[in-house]
């Protein structure tokens, strides 16, 4: 048990404890909330009122043996505390007279209704609630990022190459647009799924990028997003397993979770995948991956960019090295990716197959006109592309200056400390 009044260096660490653990737990927690109140936006601040409650109690009480349980309890006793109160209100107004569209119910029946759980899963069925469609489009994304994915305003901008004020106003307009519509807190019915589909996909996978390459922080990535977004995918799987884009998410995130293991050395330092150590990639997730690409391939349909990118990321899977990997197959592959997913990331990653399929300079022919579109200005995988083409050509100048652009533009510590060193060598 801490000290009442502990020391500097006690606060510190339980802090960084309370932090830690909310990061892996906040999501499960605001999606048990929404639950149970039926309103995001005040399930985040309740959720938020709980992360407060931890840092001041946890200090002087120590931290609790199961600090996630924990987090949960608390805050489903403070929704619980709400719902009641309403219910309370509700009545206290029936017995004044006053004419109520709903009848209410009593107060036990509204809190068992609330924790009641048909489908199993809060946070699967959240992401539907954040992909409705009276949301746009980047307010589903950018709503279910914030709320999920644990991404702070500045990430998601990062993530859309948006400014951090127009993420910000998108998140506050979906919730409240969410809370006016009073949208339910529930899985759409069969016949619905198919028209949020597309949204749910792109943000489990944004999810998962997150924690595959973090945004911004310390850690070069966050695993336990990874893992949370595998698990929502294997979930929907489960719920549709006739999607082919479905079943090619799941393989896409199986096959690039499965190089995990190798992408960082002993000190947490960034290790890119022409560096790995093949032998410490994850045959199991590879085999996993692979066959849900043939499934996907079983199931046919019209090919979308989740199950061409999963065929991409089996090219790489069933390469021994870098210099064996089909990179032809690659180029063609992304080909068709930019053509029906137009993106300029997308074209971003068809220039460096490219580079290693035709060769640096034709690569960086298709770099450097991405560059001159000002599409990813704030980009540093641009520069960071453009200076691995221009050293392969032996322009060592330009591209030391290229490295040391990117080193400016991310936000990683760990990414930055790579351009640096490259850009010194």
């Amino acid at each position: 048990m801490a000290a009442t009044d502990p020391d500097h260096a006690v606060q510190r660490a339980v802090t960084t404890a309370v932090e830690t653990v909310w990061r892996i737990e906040a999501p499960r927690i605001i999606a048990a909330l929404t639950r149970i109140v039926r309103d995001v936006g005040l399930a985040e601040e309740l959720a938020q009122d709980t992360l407060v409650i931890a840092l001041e109690q946890w200090p002087a009480r120590g931290i609790p043996d199961d600090p996630g349980p924990w987090l949960m309890a608390t805050a489903k006793h403070r929704a619980i505390d709400l719902v009641r109160r309403r219910v309370r209100y509700q009545e206290k107004l029936a017995e004044m007279g006053r004419e109520l569209e709903i009848v209410p119910e009593s107060e036990q029946d509204a809190i068992d209704e609330a924790l009641d759980d048909h489908v199993g899963d809060d946070v699967l069925r959240l992401i539907f609630i954040a992909c409705h469609p009276v949301l746009p489009t980047e307010g589903r994304t950018a709503l279910t990022l914030r709320l999920l994915g644990g991404l702070s305003t500045e990430e998601i901008a990062r993530a859309f190459l948006i400014a951090d004020t127009t993420a910000g106003q998108r998140i506050v307009r979906a919730k409240r647009t969410l809370a006016a519509k009073r949208v339910p807190f529930e899985l759409p019915p069969p016949g619905e799924l198919p028209q949020r589909l597309s949204s749910v996909l792109e943000v489990i996978y944004l999810i998962f990028n997150e924690g595959y390459s973090a945004t911004a922080g310390d850690d070069w990535m966050r695993p336990s997003l990874c893992e949370e977004a595998l698990r929502l995918g294997r979930l929907l799987a489960g719920l549709m397993p006739t999607e082919s884009e479905v079943i090619g998410l799941v393989a896409l995130m199986e096959l690039q979770a499965s190089r995990l293991g190798a992408r960082e050395g002993p000190g947490g330092e960034p290790i890119l995948l022409g560096d790995q150590d093949r032998g410490r990639w994850d045959r199991l997730l590879i085999r996993r991956g692979l066959a849900a690409v043939a499934r996907a391939a079983e199931i046919g349909g019209v090919v979308g960019p989740f199950v061409l990118q999963a065929e991409i990321a089996a090219c790489h899977a069933r390469a021994r090295s870098t210099a064996e990997t089909d990179w032809p197959r690659i180029v063609a592959l992304y080909r068709v990716l930019v053509y029906i997913w137009p993106s300029p990331v997308a074209e971003l990653n068809l220039a460096v197959a490219v580079g290693m399929a035709e060769g640096p300079a034709k690569g960086l022919q298709l770099a450097d006109t991405i560059a001159a579109s000002g599409a990813l200005d704030n980009y540093p995988q641009l520069p960071a592309v453009r200076a691995d083409l221009l050293e392969r050509l032996g322009r060592d100048a330009e591209a030391r200056s290229e490295f040391a652009r990117a080193a400016a533009l991310t936000r990683n510590t760990r990414e930055r400390e790579l351009f640096l060193i490259r850009s010194e060598r």
